[in-house]
Formats: C-alpha cells, structure tokens, sequence
C-alpha cells in the first residue's frame, strides 16, 4: 500500500508564519488534515512528514500527535548540510536547498511507493484517489522508472493577492508529461490575462503543485540531479533545486516516464496570509455539501 511523503520545512515566509499549523476548518481543522483524511479514505498506509528539526517539537505536538490511532506516522529531516558525496553547504547558507532536496532527504524513512505533497496545499479526496490506484498498480522495478504527477488548471492555482510560481507541463503522447518548465511571478493582469512577464499564458495549461508519486527509484535519480544543480549553485545563498525540473530532467534523460494523471477535483492553497479567507470559504463549502464531516 502505498504512503504519503509531507513536504512540511517552509515556514512560508510570504505568509508571515508557520501556515502548516493555522486552521481554517470549522472544527480547527488545518490543510494538512484534509490532505491526511483524503489520503487515509484514498488507502495510504502511513504518513511520513519531511521537517527541519527546528520545528520539531511543535510539529509532534500540534500535528503528527492528532493523527495518533488513525495512520502510522514516521518523520524525516531536511537539513542544509545533507547533501550528496563531495559537496559542502556554504557557510552563509539559510534557505533550503529546494524540494528535490527535500524528498531526496525523506529516502531513508519511505518504505514503499508514495505521494509527495505540500503540507499547505488542499489537493481534493479525488487527487489522492487516482494517485493510490496508480501507486498500487506500478511496478517497482520498471525501466526507465515509472512515475506519476497530478495536475491542475493554472487558472485555478492563481492568488489575487500577488504573483505565484507554476511548473508549466507539457504534454506528450499518451497523456505523457514531456516536460515542466518553472516559472516565477505568474500573476493575472488587470485586463484579465495570465501573464509571466511580458509571456501570455493559456489559463487550462496544465500545471505542477506538487503532487507526485514516485517509487524509490527516484531518489538515486534526485541524487544525480541534485549533484548536478550543486556543481552550479553550491556557493548560492537563495537558489533552490525544485523538483519539477529534477523531473524533466530525468525525463530528458530517459530516466523515467511520468504518467499525466487527471483529477476532478479543485486545488486550493494560502500563498498570501490574505488567501486564507478564500480556502476557509472553500473547506466550508464542501463541509456543508457533504463531502467532509464538521470536524475530522
């Protein structure tokens, strides 16, 4: 069966605290609950949640101690000094090294094909579905590796409170993803298009937010990867390795084959502290039409 990998160390720095814990149910339920009970009723097995040791004890306490009886639950760390063979953090280093670091750090804890995800990311019970049915039915040991991502409409991943970044897909045959291509501060214009600087973009392009499922074939894959961006940017201070481009590269390798998976459901999400009146609106809307109890 598979599990699910909680990419749980930002702190959210737009957002002006720690969004992981804030709750927007009305039964103080966070986002993570959600994601959780979606991938509990889904069939995961076990929930891993990748933190930075700093946040620990008020990580247990507030969230890993409230799904005590209902999954297994195991923790895994991203620290800056955890890198591949031969490369060192810089010493004025203090951002994380991106979210291919983060599941390449998670790889001693994953004991079976997972899903990744953002801890501060509503996903919908119908993404977390079509993930399981794909993790349960994939081999292992396939070569190239096979590997998965949900995507969504970038129309319906904007905020209205400020630009956002999108991994824009491309689609090649048999609903195959070619490609992801990272692009920073997407935002709407006042004359109602998407825009990433002077670019156009379509509003159903298909995008990452990061939904994946992997097998452990991927973290020698991310290692690679990860090697190849620190021979760039080990001096850096901000860059991030993200792990959309670590796909496409494998992809362009030939190191994988990544199925395009459709969902029905809506993604929502707090990038801005004034999103979250929108996600509360919107777990309210699906509590009073059934789709989730009053309090999980």
């Amino acid at each position: 069966m598979p599990e699910l990998l909680v990419l749980a160390a930002g702190m959210g720095s737009r957002y002006g605290g720690l969004k992981q814990l804030d709750p927007v149910g009305p039964g103080g339920e966070t986002l993570l609950d959600y994601s959780v009970y979606d991938a509990i009723r889904a069939g995961f097995s076990r929930a891993v949640f990748l933190i930075r040791r700093d946040i620990e004890q008020e990580f247990r306490a507030k969230v890993g101690a409230r799904y005590e009886g209902k999954i297994p639950v195991a923790y895994a760390f991203q620290a800056l000094d955890e890198l591949p063979g031969g490369f060192v953090c810089a010493a004025n280093r203090t951002k994380p090294w991106g979210t291919a670091h983060a599941i390449w750090c998670a790889r001693r804890a994953i004991q079976a094909p997972f899903a990744a995800i953002n801890a501060d990311d509503f996903y919908g019970a119908d993404t977390y579905r079509v993930m399981s049915d794909f993790l349960n039915s994939v081999d292992p040991e396939s070569k190239p590796a096979r590997f998965a991502m949900a995507a969504f409409r970038l129309e319906r991943t904007l905020s209205t409170h400020g630009s956002v970044a999108r991994g824009i897909c491309e689609i090649g045959p048999g609903q195959m993803l070619a490609g992801v291509e990272e692009l920073t501060q997407i935002a709407r214009r006042d004359d109602g298009a998407i825009a990433c600087g002077k670019r156009i973009l379509a509003p159903n392009s298909p995008v990452s937010m990061n939904f994946w499922g992997f097998t452990s074939e991927v973290f020698p894959l991310l290692e690679e990867s990860l090697a190849g961006f620190l021979r760039a940017h080990s001096a850096s201070e901000r860059d991030e390795c993200y792990i959309p481009s670590a796909v496409g590269e494998m992809i362009a390798r030939g190191q994988a084959d990544v199925c395009l998976l459709e969902t029905s459901s809506d993604w929502f999400g707090v990038t801005y502290r004034e999103d979250r009146d929108h996600v509360v609106q919107s777990i309210g809307a699906l509590v009073r039409a059934g789709k989730y109890p009053e309090a999980l």
